[in-house]
């Protein structure tokens, strides 16, 4: 009995200590929190931007890229560590902004790195893009074609420091094309759910993927700014989209790739 005992109280204490752990894991971040309800630092726009943003919605909160403790609405302990933007040691410092992002998003990171833009950014050149160049201070949109090509003119229009008109047009285009097939994909995946032949819709499951799969190459290779290998990615994912869409809108069309 006593055994017995001594095995019951042991998992028990297992139990009661994993519930501890499973409830410090998905313990929220305080961080919005405390600063929604006391509006003076940061802006109600950077504020509101993280809140809509994907990282908003999947609970990343803001100690994720600032440091400082998400535990606590004690002013002095949940700012304690943390430094100003304008420090070289800072997390979100614009020159450490593409590692601080990549600990979460290694692939761009890897792909940036790759860039002449990573380079003169290690440079020390503060004009050069990052990762909010492209994707705003909290990750919350991603430029639109033109405000794309309007960025790409402040350094590659004619008479400006890096000169190449082609630059910013063909950033546009390519733009313009990931979200094309990136838009047919999603209109795909949404109908392969309602298919209810589970062996047809699996069949297309794997076609989708293997057509996400140049469109996610693609992605890299415009992080790296090789838009020649990018526009080469894409032809590929445009072509596996419209034979899925093909399928999709008459059944009886022939497989491929």
């Amino acid at each position: 009995m006593k055994a017995t005992a001594g095995v019951l109280a042991q998992g028990l204490l297992a139990v009661l200590l994993t519930a501890v752990t499973s409830q410090a894991q998905v313990t929220p971040s305080r961080c919005a929190d405390c600063h929604f309800a006391n509006r003076r630092s940061p802006s109600d726009w950077h504020l509101s931007e993280w809140d809509h943003s994907a990282h908003g919605r999947a609970g990343i909160g803001c100690e994720k890229c600032h440091g400082g403790d998400p535990g606590t609405f004690e002013p002095f302990l949940a700012h304690q560590g943390m430094l100003s933007p304008g420090n070289p040691a800072s997390p979100v410092n614009r020159i450490n902004l593409p590692k601080t992002c990549g600990a979460c998003h290694p692939g761009p990171f890897a792909s940036f790195q790759k860039s002449r833009h990573y380079g003169l950014l290690r440079e020390g050149n503060l004009e050069t893009p990052t990762c909010v160049t492209c994707h705003g201070n909290v990750g919350a949109y991603l430029l639109s074609p033109k405000a794309l090509y309007a960025e790409c003119a402040h350094c590659h229009a004619a008479g400006k420091i890096a000169p190449r008109g082609d630059f910013p047009a063909e950033g546009k285009i390519m733009l313009t094309g990931v979200r094309d097939v990136r838009a047919s994909l999603d209109e795909a995946r949404t109908l392969i759910k309602r298919i209810n032949d589970r062996a047809r819709r699996e069949s297309l499951e794997r076609e989708l993927e293997d057509a996400r799969t140049p469109l996610l190459e693609a992605v890299h290779a415009a992080h790296m700014f090789v838009f020649d290998q990018m526009q080469e990615r894409l032809e590929i994912a445009r072509r596996r989209a419209d034979m899925l869409m093909e399928q999709l809108a008459n059944p009886s069309a022939p497989t491929g790739k």
